[in-house]
């Protein structure tokens, strides 16, 4: 199985990680799991949404399948950069935080 080309080439442009325990590093995952919290809930949102159709194929499991496909998502979304809400928030964080050493 490839990778699309355009998560490949968002995943490219992301800035090198920095040192795993720098307030930097904390920083960038702190980001990241904001994006995907905030993608999982709107995709939550969008599916929620009721255009009148009667479901054939309905009920707890398909909900729970639901979720599950979205959390995963969001994470995929996130780590890849795909989105770029991650990068915004660290870069514009980043700025209030004290050189590195």
């Amino acid at each position: 199985m490839t990778t699309p080309t355009a998560l490949t080439a968002a995943a490219s442009a992301l800035p090198a990680a920095p040192a795993a325990g720098s307030d930097r590093a904390r920083l960038a995952e702190a980001s990241r799991q904001f994006e995907a919290i905030f993608l999982r809930q709107m995709l939550t949102a969008a599916r929620s949404a009721d255009f009148g159709g009667d479901d054939l194929f309905g009920g707890q499991g398909e909900e729970t399948f639901a979720e599950m496909r979205d959390a995963r998502f969001a994470e995929i979304a996130s780590s890849t950069g795909a989105i770029g809400l991650a990068a915004s928030i660290e870069a514009q964080l980043a700025r209030f935080m004290g050189p590195e050493n």
